[in-house]
């Protein structure tokens, strides 16, 4: 296997905005090879080039998808890995989180991946400790590995995303993904833009250089991709939604959005909300890349925990 090297110089992944287009070319090169042995070998056709590295998975927000696929991502390069549970840890009697994670550390893990529901968690971590860290989301600011995944996904379907038309839809105002998606997207050569309430639409996107549409039948009219995000009730003040059934109405993408585009590609980083944001119809609809982003996702998270290391000189 190409062993990019100075290419990818990053030995923590804190934001989208970080990774420049070779970056990009870097991580998806490495990613085509993971996913093509998994889909040739299964789980016993990789090199075990992680061996003796130690990654603590520091889920200090809840998640499954994320936390899983990074977990089996490591495990397929031979890494060991410790999961870190914060309610059974000194964080439920008021310990801090840096003074929790100089102790994870005082044990000399190689990699933390760490989830927090506080913006800014894994830059904090990072200047305070000397494991490599990877953002697995922090608040409503990154999800970077979920931009990758999502980038991946469809490049695999489609070929290049220079000039393709890619509109997020539904809860931008709280999403993380959205975030990660419009750097990358936009480093990729993408056309990107947002559609969703107007109470769930950040003031700032268009100063970003993304398009904003307030109706979904004009958005699906412009895109080529709709990606669709999940409603984050969990972080949702009262009232920004008179309900999820007025939002269905609205934003909701159906059977009948699939007739009337019959181009259209529809995706969702999950979990979907069924019959909210995604018909069932659409969820196993042909044109739905939801199992491809899934599966994405182990081999975005291999090549990212293979390029940093490599890139910390731990193999």
């Amino acid at each position: 296997m190409a062993q990019p090297g100075s290419d990818f110089p990053h030995t923590h992944l804190l934001s989208a905005d970080q990774l420049q287009r070779n970056h990009l070319d870097c991580i998806f090169q490495r990613s085509d090879e993971y996913l093509e042995q998994l889909r040739l070998h299964g789980p016993d056709g990789f090199s075990r080039v992680l061996n003796g590295v130690v990654v603590v998975l520091a889920f200090i927000e809840s998640s499954t998808r994320t936390r899983v696929s990074f977990e089996v991502a490591a495990k397929r390069l031979g890494a060991q890995t410790l999961n870190f549970q914060a309610g059974a840890s000194s964080l439920s009697k008021g310990e801090s989180l840096v003074d929790t994670m100089f102790t994870i550390e005082s044990n000399h893990p190689d990699l933390i991946v760490v989830r927090h529901s506080a913006a800014g968690t894994p830059e904090f971590l990072a200047g305070r400790l000397q494991s490599g860290i990877i953002n697995a989301g922090d608040g409503r600011r990154q999800h970077p590995t979920q931009g990758l995944l999502d980038a991946f996904a469809l490049r695999n379907r489609i070929g290049s995303l220079q000039g393709v038309n890619i509109c997020l839809i539904g809860d931008i105002y709280h999403s993380r993904v959205a975030r990660s998606n419009f750097d990358i997207l936009r480093t990729l050569g993408a056309n990107v833009a947002a559609c969703g309430p107007g109470t769930l639409m950040p003031d700032s996107l268009e100063a970003l250089g993304v398009r904003v549409f307030h109706k979904l039948d004009e958005a699906l009219e412009w895109a080529d991709v709709a990606n669709v995000l999940r409603i984050q009730r969990e972080r949702m003040d009262v009232g920004l939604l008179p309900s999820l059934r007025e939002f269905q109405r609205q934003f909701g993408i159906s059977g009948r959005h699939m007739q009337q585009h019959p181009e259209l590609l529809v995706m969702h980083p999950g979990p979907v909300n069924r019959g909210v944001e995604l018909s069932a119809g659409v969820v196993e609809h042909k044109r739905s890349l939801v199992l491809e982003q899934v599966e994405a996702g182990v081999a975005i998270r291999m090549a990212l925990l293979a390029l940093i290391s490599e890139a910390r000189g731990l193999v």
